[in-house]
């Protein structure tokens, strides 16, 4: 792999959780990932594997106990609040599991907070917004509140503020899991073309066989390590 196109570099990521009753988890130790521009990667696993939590440090909405995190030439690893902060609104598109909408936002306002975030002009923003929500069949669901829309229409919307900014990196928590075929498909087209144009870097986990195999690279999360999954 060209190291110069490499946009997501982590190195012995570690993560520790103290459980109710008092003992340690362990749930990732020394995960070491590369992610370069153009390329879909998809994470597997069991459920409680550490998926979300890998996904949380590389988002930097997390901080490991230990490990090192890059992006391109930038170190994040103990870098402040403010510049990871300033960091994920430059560079990072996330779409969460649990949608993250805000309840008293229309689902064209939640997609358009991506752009107040980081001060983009309001018509340029606007205008990406309307595309965005009729790719992903929402347009007559736009001025609608998320506890009216369906989990699968809240998911979509979510998709929609994670790429409106055109991020360096796409980080999607089972972005497909809720959806029925026909937007699954349309939502993973839309990964796909981001990747394959070269304007960002994919990484999703899902325990989705389709959206693995759709996949450039599909590694599997299994006692704490990341390691190459098998192909059918």
């Amino acid at each position: 792999m060209d190291t110069s196109t490499l946009l997501v570099r982590a190195s012995g990521l570690t993560k520790r959780f103290r459980t109710p009753d008092g003992p340690v988890l362990e749930v990732l130790r020394g995960v070491d990932l590369t992610i370069a521009r153009g390329e879909l990667v998809a994470v597997v696993g069991r459920s409680g594997s550490g998926k979300s939590t890998l996904l949380n440090l590389l988002g930097c909405l997390d901080r490991s106990d230990g490990g090192e995190l890059w992006f391109g030439e930038e170190r994040l690893t103990g870098a402040s609040r403010r510049t990871l902060s300033g960091f994920r609104g430059r560079h990072l598109g996330f779409v969460f599991q649990t949608y993250n909408l805000i309840p008293e936002m229309t689902a064209r306002e939640n997609v358009l907070l991506a752009a107040r975030y980081v001060g983009r002009a309001r018509a340029a923003a606007e205008e990406e917004a309307s595309s965005l929500l009729e790719k992903l069949g929402m347009s007559e669901r736009a001025e609608h509140y998320p506890p009216a829309l369906s989990g699968g229409e809240q998911q979509r919307v979510a998709f929609c503020r994670a790429v409106l900014n055109d991020p360096s990196v796409i980080l999607a928590d089972e972005p497909t899991g809720i959806l029925d075929p026909e937007n699954a498909a349309i939502l993973l087209s839309e990964l796909r073309a981001r990747a394959r144009s070269g304007r960002s870097a994919v990484l999703l986990v899902t325990h989705s066989a389709e959206l693995a195999r759709a996949a450039d690279r599909t590694l599997t999360l299994t006692n704490g390590q990341l390691v190459n999954a098998e192909r059918s």
